[in-house]
């Protein structure tokens, strides 16, 4: 039997999943959070199988509590739940940890599969998302230069791409003005850009932003 924590900001998202799982019998316990700060006092009063963890969460992200989780508790399944395509998040998560990435518009399907996978010790990924790995572990294929950012500071790119000002990123990522204008001089540096059109150029060519 397999005891899972839910961790969506959105109630109507985690009724829908709790729906999916609840159609399974191996399945015996759901519990829930709305927020990066309620997953972790959930996760370290109980014992879970496996957590589904939203990215984008109201207080934090969901790759600083991966980072978390994978610090406190490194056997435990993290099974990373996103709005985002694949190619915008899947492979910097797994490297983050992950067991596995499932995009919303496939949970339907694949979320019950995907949750034995990874309770059992495995990884679960699509097909596509395979394909990818493949090709970003070919040792003939260089990997692309954003993937040389920290995972803040690719939040900020991808933030900065989407026309967002200094001070909206700011206020998204909790952030004082003054670091994120740091991190978008470093992002510039390490990517050898000059200026936020550059940017915006960059992650629409990457499939960063849509």
């Amino acid at each position: 039997m397999t005891r899972v924590l839910l961790v969506d900001d959105h109630k109507m998202v985690r009724d829908g999943l709790k729906q999916i799982l609840s159609e399974t019998k191996d399945i015996n316990s759901v519990d829930e959070a709305g927020d990066g700060q309620e997953a972790m006092r959930q996760v370290r009063k109980n014992d879970y199988d496996v957590v589904i963890l939203d990215i984008a969460l109201p207080d934090t992200d969901g790759l600083s509590i991966l980072k978390v989780l994978k610090q406190e508790y490194p056997k435990l399944p993290v099974l990373m739940l996103s709005m985002y395509p694949e190619e915008q998040y899947a492979i910097r998560t797994l490297k983050g940890g992950a067991s596995g990435y499932l995009t919303k518009d496939s949970a339907s399907e694949e979320l019950i599969v995907a949750i034995r996978k990874v309770a059992q010790g495995g990884k679960y990924v699509t097909f596509s998302l395979a394909e990818r790995l493949a090709l970003y572990l070919d040792e003939d294929l260089s990997a692309p230069v954003h993937e040389t950012l920290s995972d803040r500071e690719y939040q900020v790119m991808r933030m900065i791409a989407l026309g967002k000002s200094v001070g909206e990123i700011a206020e998204g990522l909790s952030l004082s003005v003054k670091t994120v204008s740091t991190y978008r001089s470093r992002i510039l540096e390490k990517m050898n850009l000059s200026n936020n059109a550059e940017i915006v150029r960059y992650a629409v060519k990457q499939k960063i932003v849509d």
